[in-house]
């Protein structure tokens, strides 16, 4: 009963993340320089689909490498999973809030764009990304297949090309201001990297 009640937590966590993006994409600010979207649909949406599957049902990778476990099938891994895809999922939505009219999905810079640095932004440049790994990561522990932990560096990989450009585009945009930004905060993990 546990695990099954675990499993739709998880079902409710990707399903809210959904809505409130589907939700806050109603009214952002016009686009005034955007990425191609072969590009777009190649370098971040097919990585999000392969984690995504890979982080489905998983019958059909067994037999593989995809399969073997890298935690116990314990009610405890599976919680802390649940703690960190909500506490990713939180994280990756107030960050995103914040954003406000800025936001896009894809990298874009907007017609006045503005510069985000409170909240999570004081701390880290990218906290959706942040987020979201987080809420991969619990996923992953929850699945506690390799297959997981594949489906979390398909999506580092993706989110790290994707803040590079981002951050070239926005150093372009606030000159000194953004280096100094990019001075005093990381990219993903406070202190860290």
């Amino acid at each position: 009963m546990t695990q099954y009640l675990i499993s739709i937590a998880f079902k409710i966590i990707w399903g809210s993340v959904g809505l409130f993006w589907l939700w806050s994409a109603r009214n952002v600010k016009r686009s005034s320089r955007t990425e191609p979207v072969l590009l777009q649909l190649f370098v971040y949406w097919t990585p999000l689909v392969v984690a995504f599957v890979l982080l489905g049902p998983g019958d059909w990778f067994e037999g593989s490498f995809l399969r073997e476990r890298f935690v116990p099938k314990a009610v405890w891994v599976k919680g802390l999973g649940l703690a960190l895809a909500v506490s990713g999922a939180g994280l990756a939505c107030w960050s995103r809030h914040l954003l406000g009219r800025n936001w896009s999905s894809v990298v874009q810079l907007k017609h006045d764009h503005e510069l985000v640095d409170v909240g999570p932004y004081r701390y880290v440049r990218h906290p959706i990304y942040t987020g979201l790994l987080l809420a991969f990561l619990g996923t992953a522990l929850k699945v506690g297949d390799w297959r997981g932990l594949v489906a979390v560096a398909i999506v580092l990989a993706s989110f790290w090309r994707k803040l590079g450009v981002e951050e070239r585009w926005l150093s372009e945009k606030f000159g000194h201001v953004y280096t100094a930004y990019k001075r005093r905060t990381k990219a993903l993990i406070p202190g860290v990297v």
